[in-house]
């Protein structure tokens, strides 16, 4: 086969598959639906934890989770998530929400969206950990 041919057909099979999987709705960002969604990915990063309580962010990419080891935050990444202690984390206030850095060179930093109520609530529960 013609080298043109084939990097034709290849592009077009790419571009074909990223257009099918936008139009059927698989590349949207996954997001906690509710509180027991965010429950549970938490309890698939941390299974042993007694979760306390439960905050979630308006847009749904995050949570912040009361456990009996102290508070935690579990987040979305792209169609999966992440749960991560906050033990030894800076927190930030942001204009738009909370910034998280964690000291995990594996973990990236977190922006958390939170209107002001929201963030209220967090700051409320975070000055609270142990």
């Amino acid at each position: 086969m013609p080298l043109h041919i084939l990097i034709i057909l290849v592009v077009g099979g790419i571009g074909g598959i990223a257009a099918l999987t936008w139009a059927l709705g698989l590349a949207r960002p996954y997001r906690f639906a509710s509180e027991d969604d965010a429950r549970a990915a938490w309890l698939r990063s941390w299974p042993e934890d007694r979760i306390t309580n439960v905050l979630l962010a308006p847009d749904g990419s995050a949570a912040l989770i009361g456990t009996d080891h102290g508070p935690g935050v579990v987040f979305t990444m792209g169609a999966d998530s992440s749960g991560h202690r906050l033990d030894g984390a800076d927190i930030h206030e942001t204009p738009g929400g909370l910034r998280i850095l964690f000291h995990d060179f594996a973990t990236p930093r977190l922006d958390v969206a939170l209107d002001p109520e929201a963030r209220a609530r967090w700051q409320q529960a975070l000055s609270e950990r142990p």
